[in-house]
């Protein structure tokens, strides 16, 4: 049974973290996880240096990037005729606050489960 302490908490880590989906949904996605790591390692980039070794098309990768941009992962900003494309830093903190907040309520739930076992 539930104390009305962990209910609460876990209805305020609900609130917090269905704001959360979009994040989550984009990052899902072996595709877009490897545009997030050539971000990471190399900078703001066009939609040429993030197509370049890839078997993905400029269109696809684009689309990628849009549904990111709508999850807040990257921004992009036109230079000349060309889009570069930027991670957004701040979204995977949340991303790694959200996980933090949900790892903690499990530590939480395992430690009541080992004492329940216990006694």
């Amino acid at each position: 049974m539930s104390s009305p302490r962990s209910s609460r908490a876990t209805a305020e880590l609900t609130a917090e973290l269905k704001d959360s989906a979009p994040l989550f949904a984009a990052l899902g996605d072996h595709t877009r996880l490897r545009l997030v790591t050539r971000l990471c390692d190399g900078g703001p980039a066009c939609i040429v240096r993030l197509t370049e070794g890839s078997n993905v098309t400029r269109q696809a990768i684009t689309k990628h990037l849009r549904v990111m941009e709508d999850a807040g992962l990257v921004r992009s900003a036109r230079r000349g005729r060309e889009t570069v494309w930027q991670l957004e830093q701040q979204r995977l903190e949340d991303a790694r606050h959200y996980l933090d907040l949900i790892a903690a309520q499990w530590d939480g739930a395992l430690a009541r489960l080992s004492e329940f076992v216990e006694d």
